[in-house]
């Protein structure tokens, strides 16, 4: 049977309504599949050719080296070392779960170490920089490496890399100086001084290393490799090289810097030698002191808690810059500037030490109780009275607001930061009615502030608090007569050939207006305590070959603790060189022990064959 096409019922507009809705979709859906596909092909096929090649190549950082760190001669103090980490990378290792475990196990096997210890060391590393491959360990060698590159696909995510690790030759010899380098944290990259740094990189964390960190860290390089999709490297592709950092010349003496040191030993001391005009520091150190060697590698927490312990001596601790402490006799050069500039007494003003003094029912002893007798302010020195300076203790607290001495200490750099180019220095402490009244208000103290306070002060005692570098600046400014010298480490800048690309400028001085016949008085006074009869410090620099001035100091601790021991010295008063100071915590008369110590350090900086005093002198401070 045949259907007669003339018989056909129309199309309806409703149906004609939805062929051309069916129509106009279905066109849609083909315009939009076609120009899906041209904008993948066409327009956006460069980038998705780029994320396929980036899938199979990998950007490693090339770590540049720091600068070297010198002496003033020339000499290495702070080098530089290749060695070999294994890292862990974030994004390619397991999941956290049996498979994490197994290579934490397998990788542990490898290097020696216990699955624990790996577990440990690299989650608290993601745990503080989630994107920055974790260091299970430095300084892996050579066997293990090839033993993971060979087993690559045995653990992902782990890789070998190339580091410099910051090696130091002459070990605890000029530690605290030197200071220590560290992967950068989150906080600092907030630093504007870390600019261009990223996660991952090491950067100065202390000392030399930090304050001129800028200079003595280099900039990175990138390798670009192509590996296959196991991870493997199949061949290298464009390198961009790593710029080294610059040198850093320092003004350290290495020789006078060992001496010092070995003149320490294990006593728990500190010692400066200063430029008297200049500031430069041509040694100083602290002891006990610590080999920063360890922190060239991921130091464990148990050593870094030892290095902080107080029964151990605190040796990450500063004592030259950070330690505050009283000074014993040797404030009474800040004591006698005060009482000349104020006008209590003059160079030749008589005051009498019948060996003690009263003051409201207190009595005040020189030590050892010996009498001196009337005596004028260069024989007060030279014999270190106590009650002529307590006298004079006596006669600022009643003048005027009180606070004659605590005004020239100030001046003197003594109570307030020296500016040295190292961090965390300490700003010690010059007490006031007003700070001791405050502590008595908040209940911090038994008692509020009293006139013996003042003659306390007077001779180093009681509540002062002073760096050894505080008092090296003290001494130098009357030595120059009255330019107060900012303490500074660094001299210049030189490329690896040696080549000086910027030289530091002498930090501006302040003025402390010291009159010349007062300066002079003080300085004879000094001369005398160092080699007239009678003197602190005679018997220690008899038939030493080396003209100095100096003070000795004896800090009474109480409580039975022994006393503390401190000399500052002058060399060549007539025309000031250098300065030197010293203490042990726990070395008894300043005489004793101090001053044999700074008589070792003239000779080596003057490079003078000495073979030290016949006698330690035997006057009491």
């Amino acid at each position: 049977m045949y259907l007669d096409s003339d018989n056909r019922p129309p199309i309806t507009p409703q149906l004609a309504f939805r062929v051309a809705v069916i129509g106009g979709l279905a066109l849609v859906m083909f315009a939009v599949v076609f120009f899906r596909l041209w904008y993948l092909q066409i327009l956006s096929g460069d980038k998705y050719l780029a994320d396929a090649n980036n899938n199979r190549v990998r950007e490693i950082k090339v770590e540049a080296p720091r600068g070297v760190v010198l002496d003033r001669e020339g000499r290495v103090l702070v080098d530089n070392r290749v060695g070999l980490a294994i890292k862990v990378r974030p994004d390619e290792i397991p999941p956290a779960g049996p498979e994490r475990d197994a290579l934490y196990e397998r990788l542990g096997k490898a290097l020696r170490m216990k699955p624990r210890a790996v577990e440990a060391r690299v989650e608290q590393q993601l745990k503080v920089q989630p994107f920055v491959s974790a260091t299970v360990k430095q300084d892996v060698d050579f066997g293990a490496v090839s033993y993971l590159a060979e087993r690559a696909s045995d653990f992902p995510g782990v890789e070998p890399e190339a580091v410099f690790l910051r090696e130091y030759p002459h070990e605890e010899i000029g530690a605290h100086l030197f200071g220590t380098v560290g992967e950068v944290t989150e906080k600092q990259l907030d630093d504007s001084r870390y600019r261009g740094v990223s996660l991952g990189d090491r950067v100065g964390q202390s000392g030399i290393e930090y304050s001129y960190d800028r200079f003595l860290r280099g900039e990175n390089g990138k390798k670009r490799v192509q590996v296959d999709a196991m991870g493997v490297k199949t061949r290298d592709l464009r390198e961009t090289e790593s710029r080294q950092g610059r040198n850093l010349r320092l003004s350290i003496d290495l020789d006078v810097q060992r001496v010092g040191q070995e003149a320490l030993g294990s006593s728990r001391g500190a010692f400066v030698v200063m430029h008297a005009k200049t500031g430069e520091i041509v040694a100083l150190g602290s002891s006990p002191s610590f080999d920063p060697n360890i922190f060239a590698k991921v130091i464990r927490q148990r050593d870094l808690k030892a290095l902080s312990a107080e029964e151990n001596g605190k040796p990450l601790f500063n004592r030259a810059i950070q330690a505050g402490y009283p000074t014993g006799s040797t404030f009474k050069l800040v004591t006698a500037v005060a009482a000349l500039e104020g006008g209590l007494i003059t160079p030749d003003t008589p005051l009498f030490d019948g060996g003690s003094l009263q003051v409201g029912g207190v009595t005040f002893e020189n030590a050892g109780g010996v009498a001196h007798g009337s005596l004028a302010l260069r024989t007060a020195l030279t014999v270190s009275s106590d009650v002529f300076f307590y006298r004079l203790g006596l006669a600022a607290n009643n003048q005027g607001d009180g606070l004659l001495i605590q005004d020239w200490a100030k001046r003197l750099g003594i109570g307030r930061l020296t500016g040295i180019d190292l961090p965390a220095e300490g700003q010690g402490l010059v007490p006031t009615p007003a700070w001791r009244n405050e502590l008595y208000k908040e209940d911090l103290t038994d008692r509020p502030w009293s006139v013996g306070d003042n003659i306390n002060l007077s001779i180093g005692q009681g509540d002062l608090s002073v760096t050894p570098l505080q008092l090296a600046v003290a001494y130098a400014t009357v030595a120059n007569g009255g330019f107060v010298p900012r303490p500074h480490l660094g001299r210049r800048i030189e490329d690896a050939d040696g080549r000086v690309l910027q030289e530091f400028e002498m930090p501006t001085r302040r003025r402390a207006q010291i009159q010349p016949e007062f300066r002079n008085a003080i300085m004879d006074g000094l001369v005398g305590a160092a080699n007239a009869p009678g003197g602190t410090s005679t018997a220690v620099f008899q038939g030493f070959r080396i003209p100095i001035a100096g003070k000795t100091g004896t800090a009474e601790k109480g409580l039975g603790r022994a006393d503390q021991s401190w000399y500052a010295a002058i060399t060549y008063p007539e025309d000031p060189q250098y300065v030197v100071v010293a203490t042990d915590e726990a070395g008894g008369f300043g005489a004793e022990r101090a001053a044999p110590m700074v008589r070792q350090i003239i000779a080596a900086l003057y490079d003078a064959k000495d073979d030290g005093p016949e006698t330690v002198g035997s006057v009491v401070d």
